[in-house]
């Protein structure tokens, strides 16, 4: 099967999302800057949902570009991927509205956390339509960043309970990790 409507239906899910999150950005009453102090914790969970969502669109796309094909195992990963980007919007508001609580603030590492299986799954579908050999099993090797990342969450999630702001922290820092996008699938397709 061809992957362009994989891709289109993904970054169309994808803006959806980030519009849903801006959304819950609502006007402050008052025309001072203090108005703005109760949505900084909604503004700043939005923004690094934000950037998480940026991480996700901008490495799903370099690995869509790496692959020639996809499958109906990829077409479920990859909607499992998005099911739990998808949640981001409701975490993202809840931890937020809630001032990065501990039960909040798990649930959001726990969804971070299962996006983070989710795109190792979506990735090693592509690799098994793709073969062992292709530019996206070499590009991605043993993916120890997503590893890491995974593990992190799930170090982060029952921290939430004892250091909320270690966790989040922790959220941040793997944020940080993914900012750069990862080039190694750039690399081999520009040497092929």
């Amino acid at each position: 099967m061809h992957k362009a409507r994989l891709e289109a239906f993904s970054d169309g899910v994808l803006a959806i999302i980030i519009t849903i999150m801006v959304l819950e950005l609502h006007v402050p009453s008052g025309d001072k800057l203090g108005a703005l102090r109760p949505l900084l914790p909604v503004f700043f969970t939005y923004l690094l949902s934000f950037v998480y969502v940026g991480i996700y669109w901008n490495n799903h796309h370099h690995m869509l570009h790496a692959a020639k094909r996809v499958s109906g195992g990829v077409l479920w990963a990859n909607l499992h991927l998005l099911f739990w980007l998808s949640l981001f919007p409701f975490v993202t508001g809840w931890m937020g509205e809630n001032s990065f609580r501990p039960t909040p603030s798990a649930l959001y590492g726990f969804v971070l956390m299962m996006a983070g299986v989710a795109y190792w799954i979506l990735a090693h579908a592509l690799i098994a339509v793709e073969g062992h050999e292709s530019i996206l099993a070499k590009a991605l090797g043993k993916d120890r960043k997503g590893v890491i990342s995974v593990l992190l969450y799930a170090v982060a999630i029952p921290l939430a309970f004892v250091y909320r702001w270690a966790a989040e922290a922790i959220y941040v820092l793997v944020a940080l990790i993914w900012l750069v996008p990862d080039r190694r699938i750039e690399k081999l397709l520009q040497s092929v």
